[in-house]
């Protein structure tokens, strides 16, 4: 594997606006990667003012059955939180249409979401789906990641220009909140050229001028699997968490909508980010 790095040469004096996590859906079916998933959500609020939202879809919900998990989690999660959750039910519709609806409901601006990866032979889980469809940030939450720690943080682009760069706003709250470094990736699975061409320059001028002093480094690598890339890439360096903006991305060197992302959600042992 080759591996170059894009060194920084702008500095930026005027950051952008950002706008910051007030509210965080998650969808808890009491499966233990829902439960991960929560855990991970209170974790991330730790004593700040957020909002946690759960949602709970089923036709045939037992609603003595969600009353007292609700209660139970309450009390169980009661002095970690500034806010107390809130719960509500979904029923009618598919899972990711009614979590989507809930997060416009709620006006949430985070999904978190667990997900079991592959277990069971599953190419598509209703995780991938909803991370496919979804109009805001996904982040997703591997049954048996560990403890939250966000310290070092991988955003991972492709060789088209960043555009939509308002979206990187939900990275920087986060690396603002954990003092989080971003270090960007990109994976190319072709012999040529690294990080000279037009596209790259921009999205290195936008990066710094959008994630301010908590932008570290490009760094280029070649590896004919762009997914194994990631997660070596991830392992090497201590990742916490994999950043991804959804339409930025090329694989097997065309346009693959949502391609990469699935796999990346299928196949993670630590969060990952998706941004639309």
């Amino acid at each position: 594997m080759v591996e170059h790095k894009f060194e920084k040469i702008i500095k930026v004096k005027t950051p952008p606006i950002m706008k910051t996590i007030s509210t965080i859906l998650v969808p808890y079916d009491y499966s233990p990667s829902a439960e991960r998933a929560l855990g991970y959500a209170v974790e991330f609020v730790a004593s700040e003012e957020i909002k946690i939202n759960l949602i709970y879809v089923s036709e045939k919900a037992n609603k003595d059955k969600m009353r007292v998990t609700y209660d139970n989690l309450c009390e169980k999660y009661e002095g970690k939180l500034k806010v107390p959750m809130m719960w509500s039910l979904g029923w009618d519709g598919s899972v990711t249409d009614i979590i989507i609806e809930a997060r416009q409901d709620k006006k949430a601006d985070l999904i978190i979401m667990g997900t079991s990866g592959t277990a069971g032979g599953k190419e598509i889980t209703q995780t991938s789906k909803l991370v496919k469809n979804a109009n805001c940030p996904v982040l997703v939450i591997p049954e048996d990641s560990t403890t939250m720690k966000l310290k070092n943080i991988s955003l991972v682009l492709g060789k088209n220009e960043i555009d939509r760069p308002n979206s990187l706003n939900t990275l920087l709250s986060i690396s603002q909140r954990f003092d989080a470094k971003v270090h960007v990736l990109t994976v190319q699975n072709t012999p040529g050229t690294f990080g000279y061409s037009k596209s790259d320059q921009s999205n290195e001028n936008m990066l710094m001028y959008h994630l301010e002093n908590f932008y570290s480094e490009h760094t280029f690598i070649e590896n004919p699997d762009i997914i194994e890339g990631i997660f070596s890439y991830a392992n090497n360096h201590d990742i916490d968490m994999i950043v991804i903006l959804r339409r930025n991305h090329a694989k097997n060197a065309t346009p693959s909508e949502g391609l990469l992302t699935e796999e990346l959600v299928l196949r993670t042992k630590i969060p990952v980010l998706t941004i639309e």
